[in-house]
């Protein structure tokens, strides 16, 4: 995917997202002029704004990561230094988490800082050149401000999903005439579909900069297209073979957006490229881009936040 054609589709999506909001918030205020929707809208912002805040918090709880030292692994240290200066950007704290999928993970805020986690999967399942095409594409994440963006688009439709149980619950209790009541609800209704609608752009956008991250790695580091193809392909496979109990497949599956790859997508996309791991590298390239996607696999990758492995090996190979 031609990187012009990449940020002119971010942008577009990005316009679809707020332009509908805006046509809705619109209808909102025209149809109820009350201070009990607005102070709704204020607390469900304050909440969302706050969630961001706290969540490095949360996710270092939740994936049991610490700080890695530089005394523990100066190779990866020394990556992550000269990637963040290709990057233009102030290196972030290194982590480690205590997970044995292979993965990794960029997230921040501003009171938290930004960090770059890996997993102890990732540092035993790819080689140093593989982990620094993933650095690389979680350095681009926190270039290009993805957790930011993220976090702003998906406040609005948080927002009209509040408004329309409000109303819905509210026309259950409601006092009066029956149509009142329905009406509220319908209309309650309506404000969830546009909900709907907007996580569906939501996830477009997600899988378009998952591109516009692979495209960084590729840009910053050496022969990057095809560390990072290989090392997605590892991901995938070793992911989908590995046995999780349905706990950990719970707690993966709660910050899963951040992850280079989807856990939860593993076997699906395996099942593409199991075949060829066994037939070397550069046969594995070749096969992938020889493959051609089913129906069922554009479906599965509509509600996904992340590309689906082949197009995305694909957009990869296409970039170097």
């Amino acid at each position: 995917m031609d990187v012009w054609k990449l940020r002119l589709s971010m942008f577009g999506t990005l316009a679809v997202i707020i332009g509908l909001s805006t046509l809705v918030f619109a209808a909102i205020l025209l149809l109820f002029s009350t201070l009990d929707l607005v102070t709704l809208g204020i607390l469900v912002v304050a909440f969302n704004i706050g969630q961001w805040l706290i969540s490095p918090y949360l996710i270092n709880a939740i994936y049991r990561t610490r700080e890695l030292s530089e005394s523990e692994n100066p190779r990866l240290h020394e990556i992550v230094e000269n990637l963040s200066r290709k990057s233009e950007i102030k290196k972030p704290k290194l982590m480690l988490a205590q997970i044995p999928i292979p993965n990794a993970f960029a997230y921040g805020s501003p009171i938290a800082g930004k960090y770059v986690a890996v997993t102890s999967g990732l540092l035993k399942t790819l080689d140093y050149g593989e982990v620094e095409a993933v650095i690389g594409h979680e350095l681009g994440h926190l270039k290009h401000r993805d957790v930011q963006v993220m976090m702003f688009v998906s406040l609005l439709p948080a927002l009209l999903s509040y408004v329309g149980y409000s109303l819905m619950l509210s026309s259950m209790y409601r006092s009066g005439r029956r149509d009142e009541g329905s009406g509220g609800a319908l209309i309650g209704i309506v404000f969830m579909l546009f909900s709907w609608v907007l996580n569906m752009f939501i996830l477009y956008l997600s899988r378009l900069r998952e591109y516009y991250a692979d495209r960084h790695s590729a840009t910053i580091v050496d022969n990057g297209s095809q560390k990072l193809s290989e090392g997605l392909a590892k991901i995938v496979y070793t992911t989908r073979n590995m046995k999780r109990t349905k706990m950990e497949k719970q707690t993966l599956s709660a910050f899963k957006a951040l992850f280079i790859t989807d856990p939860d997508h593993a076997e699906a996309d395996s099942a593409a490229i199991s075949s060829m791991m066994r037939q070397g590298d550069q046969r594995l390239v070749q096969e992938i881009l020889s493959r051609k996607l089913t129906a069922m696999d554009r479906v599965i990758e509509v509600f996904s936040t992340h590309p689906n492995i082949v197009k995305r090996l694909k957009a990869l190979q296409e970039a170097s």
